[in-house]
């Protein structure tokens, strides 16, 4: 008999994580669906390594699959041409990476249409509810700036040593990559081993992101979001991030030439 989807009030509590559906029943880890997308509903659902992903004219679908893309730090993998695009910005003196003046416009970026997609996940209540987030201190922007100009980034939501990532944008050749590199550059320096990357993709697989099943991934949640926050406004990430992590890891022999 196949299993109905938990409707969830405001006030409920998101279900145990083992009523999620399976790849089997058609929906690799959607677990329930309502209307509160608040953000005492997303830090809930992120301390239990649940997510928002819903288009629009839908409820609020929340989500847990297993297996899941995660992106360990240690294991992320610098290409050939990556380390080559690193070597070249940190030599550029109009390039810069600024983190959370503009949270809202990487945001509104990363929804902008895109070649091949019909539209965005990221809606105006999902901007709305997650810059709520970040007014509280729980959800970051990583900016790369050419001349100041925004030209590529990322947001992510973040608790204790856990980061979660939300999604990338770019305007010019592997930069959204090399946002991502000085991030990692940066959890590494300051103890965050793990990047939550939510759906497996090949483009994060070339990165080194990598499978794991969710009782694993909770346990690793229990942990680190409990540890002390990152050092966002006193120690952000920054061009120096970049070229400490092309220091500390080896270019990625079967990557691109």
């Amino acid at each position: 008999m196949r299993r109905r989807l938990t409707w969830i009030e405001p006030n409920d509590p998101l279900p145990d994580t083992a009523c999620a559906l399976t790849l089997e029943e058609g929906a690799n880890g959607l677990l329930a669906a309502g209307s509160d997308l608040s953000s005492r509903r997303l830090i809930e659902a992120y301390r239990r390594g649940i997510f928002p992903w819903f288009s629009r004219g839908e409820p609020v679908l929340w989500w847990t699959p297993s297996p899941r893309a995660v992106l360990l730090t240690e294991a992320f993998k610098v290409s050939k041409s990556l380390r080559k695009t690193i070597q070249r910005m940190l030599q550029d003196p109009s390039l810069s990476l600024t983190i959370d003046q503009d949270f809202v416009g990487v945001m509104r970026s990363c929804a902008a249409p895109r070649a091949g997609q019909a539209g965005s996940w990221i809606s105006g209540p999902m901007i709305q509810a997650y810059a709520e987030l970040h007014h509280q201190g729980l959800a970051h922007s990583v900016e790369l700036r050419r001349s100041g100009q925004l030209r590529a980034g990322l947001y992510c939501v973040a608790m204790g040593r856990m980061v979660y990532g939300e999604s990338m944008f770019t305007q010019e050749p592997d930069a959204s990559k090399v946002a991502l590199a000085a991030l990692v550059g940066w959890l590494r320096q300051q103890g965050g081993p793990m990047i939550d990357c939510q759906q497996h993709t090949a483009h994060l697989t070339s990165l080194g992101a990598q499978d794991m099943q969710r009782a694993e991934f909770e346990e690793r949640l229990s942990t680190l979001t409990l540890q002390p926050p990152l050092p966002w406004r006193d120690q952000p990430p920054s061009m120096h991030s970049l070229a400490l992590l092309l220091e500390k890891t080896p270019s990625d022999d079967h990557g691109p030439p």
